[in-house]
């Protein structure tokens, strides 16, 4: 054998004992998302889920986005401005509805469920404390994945649409206060505030948290003056950090306190935080018998039952009613009232989470990748997800968390 073939075979011999480069499986990712947006029927909606600056941004990244027509017209958006960003205008709920992911604002309703096909998306608001379990039953029917988006969670643990509907909601409280107060609305016929060598406006804010912070702060910058309650002196004492206000009363709910407080009150916002789907009751109808003819009461808490026992739903056609001589306002979804504000700031937050979720490759793979975002999942593959959706209707109960780890170990 001559010495050039033996250096041929050692070198057929190195390569064979050579690792061989095989292509790994690659996740595929920045996939098209087509995502509707229907037109809401609850007529006391006026928002939208996206606006057309959101909705341009999505479309520029590769992804298609089916509107239906006049989704937009409660808060002055126009079809035109919609299909300019790049969105297709449909004239059938039932073309938005077949889409691979449906974002509205409102929950749907069974007809509406019943337009979605199977294993598509769903994210929209739940409201606890009206689900229902042929709700519940209709999306598991289907194996939709249903996520609440006010049970989404932020990196630090924050609610960023319950913060931000909450900052609107307790700036536009004072203002409907206002109004309310108002000779031309058979109220006292007082400025909400104070004005040189006028005592000042008595304002009761019920809750410290995101609502009655901002209701305090709107109501402090009209020169009122603020009493804040709540159960939890931490709570208090970041009300007190936050606004700076040397004057601003804080106190635990101590009855007697509490009962004085409401007597001299002009103006009484209920802001309690829900405790499992439901706000406590912390003033009685006798409390509410005692206060100022004509007093204004605002229980912004009636999304969750109402932290006043004298409060019944009203809505944004028929706002108020009278119950011993006091105004009350007991409008669930205040931020309706500013539709357009609510919409930018709803895209502000689900513009990015698209956006994230088509370069994860789908929204299931958001929901692993991101477990902050798993928390708004209630509903996966035809299993409730909730645990206290699962309890209060004695449903199966899936846990999400251990769902995404048995996905990413695979």
């Amino acid at each position: 054998m001559s010495q050039d073939d033996v250096i041929k075979k050692l070198v057929q011999q190195y390569e064979y004992y050579q690792p061989q480069e095989v292509l790994a499986k690659v996740r595929e990712r920045n996939q098209q998302l087509t995502i509707g947006i229907p037109k809401e029927t609850n007529q006391d909606e006026f928002r939208v889920a996206l606006r057309p600056e959101s909705v341009r941004l999505l479309v520029a990244n590769g992804h298609e986005v089916v509107i239906e027509t006049g989704a937009g017209e409660k808060c002055k958006y126009t079809d035109h401005e919609y299909s300019d960003a790049g969105a297709q205008i449909k004239y059938s709920s039932k073309e938005v509805f077949q889409s691979e992911i449906v974002l509205k604002v409102a929950p749907p309703t069974l007809k509406e469920l019943g337009e979605m096909q199977s294993k598509k998306t769903l994210i929209s608001t739940l409201h606890l404390a009206n689900v229902t379990p042929e709700y519940l039953h209709a999306i598991n029917r289907k194996k939709i994945m249903a996520i609440a988006y006010e049970m989404l969670e932020d990196k630090e643990g924050g609610l960023p649409v319950v913060r931000s509907m909450s900052e609107i909601a307790g700036s536009t409280v004072m203002l409907i206060a206002a109004e309310y107060l108002s000779s031309a609305n058979e109220g006292q016929g007082i400025i909400l505030g104070g004005i040189t060598g006028v005592a000042p406006t008595n304002v009761v804010v019920l809750g410290s948290g995101t609502v009655g912070e901002y209701a305090a702060r709107t109501a402090l910058g009209l020169g009122a003056s603020v009493k804040v309650f709540d159960s939890s002196v931490p709570m208090l004492r970041r009300i007190k950090y936050n606004l700076l206000q040397p004057h601003l009363f804080t106190s635990i709910f101590d009855l007697g306190t509490l009962k004085t407080a409401l007597e001299e009150a002009d103006v009484v916002i209920g802001a309690i935080r829900p405790e499992n789907g439901r706000t406590p009751s912390v003033v009685t109808e006798e409390m509410v018998s005692r206060m100022k003819p004509n007093s204004v009461i605002i229980d912004v808490s009636i999304d969750y039952g109402g932290c006043i026992e004298t409060s019944e739903t009203t809505s944004h056609h028929k706002p108020t009613y009278k119950k011993y001589d006091v105004i009350h306002y007991c409008v669930p979804n205040i931020p309706s009232r500013v539709a357009r504000t609510a919409t930018n700031a709803l895209s502000n937050i689900f513009a990015p989470l698209l956006l994230r979720a088509g370069e994860l490759g789908s929204i299931e793979e958001m929901v692993f990748a991101d477990m902050g975002f798993a928390k708004g999942v209630y509903s996966y593959q035809g299993g409730i997800t909730n645990q206290h959706l699962s309890k209060k209707f004695n449903m199966r109960f899936k846990n999400i968390g251990l769902i995404a780890a048995a996905k990413q170990g695979m």
